[in-house]
């Protein structure tokens, strides 16, 4: 049914040929923004409904009481539903600290959340199905747990720097006992913002799948990038590094890649690198910790991220 609506749409713009390949890519872009939009938000809409359960007070008193396992765990799915808002998970890292949790829990907190959340879900269902989805969530939130868990062995005492209270976002703060009605207008409310945001990203995210689509042989990506190249994995890791953008901008063209030859596994790598290993985010984390614990983040990070690469090109 969309597919149909978007040749249709297609067929009624003035400056696209019927059965050429500009017309495919047009097809293809518009097919794949509709889907998307409309899956992000459902998502984001649920999501932002139970997050109203969880103010950060809450959030707080649980990981402070667990043990260290379940402290981990309870941190890497809280990373998932972060808002994705201006309220960044630095702010939320600072206050954790400041409310005595472990370092390695408020790491794990702090790597999932850029990683995994309603908006990589969302996008990963449309454009990879199910299988992929789940399996990139149990992954990503393994990544987070086990590199929280390494940082956490390491003695990092002294590592953070003085900062002032940093957590005054302008956010309001949750409460459990409003009523439902007022919950499901924050979620819509909610979802109207974040899908206006990330807007820009998805159309130009689609936009360069479509071209990458359309117009790049996928024997030259495969060539460079298949499943046998031992060397794609790390290489993909280390280019998503100095880019910058979130998940709605580039799972759309990772998506493109895959269709295209790319190994999923080297594709998903430069995905979590991009998210996760951002030289803006290093800059931001520069404000709360030293160099050396920057380096370590990231180390463990990386290796994580190379790990999941080769997994996926091996499962998949």
């Amino acid at each position: 049914m969309l597919r149909q609506l978007a040749a249709r749409i297609t067929g009624i713009l003035p400056f696209v040929t019927a059965e050429t390949r500009l017309s495919e890519v047009f097809s293809y872009f518009i097919y794949d923004v509709i889907k998307i939009l409309f899956l992000l938000a459902i998502i984001i809409f649920i999501v932002s409904v139970l997050r109203t359960f969880l103010p950060k007070e809450k959030i707080k008193a649980i990981l402070a009481k667990r043990h260290p396992f379940w402290g981990h765990l309870f941190a890497g799915l809280f990373g998932i539903v972060t808002p994705f808002c201006s309220c960044s998970a630095v702010p939320m890292f600072l206050g954790f600290i400041e409310a005595g949790i472990p370092l390695g829990v408020t790491f794990t907190f702090l790597i999932a959340s850029p990683m995994i959340n309603e908006v990589a879900l969302a996008l990963l269902f449309s454009l990879f199905g199910l299988r992929v989805a789940i399996i990139y969530i149990f992954s990503g939130l393994l990544i987070a747990m086990l590199a929280g868990w390494v940082i956490g062995k390491f003695r990092t005492d002294g590592f953070l720097l003085e900062l002032d209270e940093q957590n005054g976002c302008g956010c309001k703060k949750e409460n459990t006992e409003i009523k439902w009605s007022k919950r499901l207008n924050y979620g819509l409310n909610y979802t109207k913002k974040i899908v206006k945001k990330v807007l820009p990203y998805v159309v130009i995210g689609v936009g360069l799948g479509a071209f990458i689509h359309g117009y790049v042989p996928a024997d030259w990506l495969a060539k460079y990038a298949g499943a046998d190249k031992w060397y794609a994995v790390p290489l993909a890791t280390l280019i998503g590094i100095p880019l910058y953008s979130n998940a709605a901008g580039v799972i759309p063209l990772i998506s493109a890649l895959t269709e295209k030859g790319v190994a999923i596994g080297t594709a998903l790598s430069l995905m979590m690198a991009v998210t996760a290993l951002s030289l803006p985010e290093f800059m931001i984390l520069k404000r709360v910790m030293k160099t050396r614990l920057i380096i370590i983040f990231a180390t463990v990070v990386g290796l994580g991220i190379i790990f999941t690469g080769y997994l996926f090109n091996w499962i998949i």
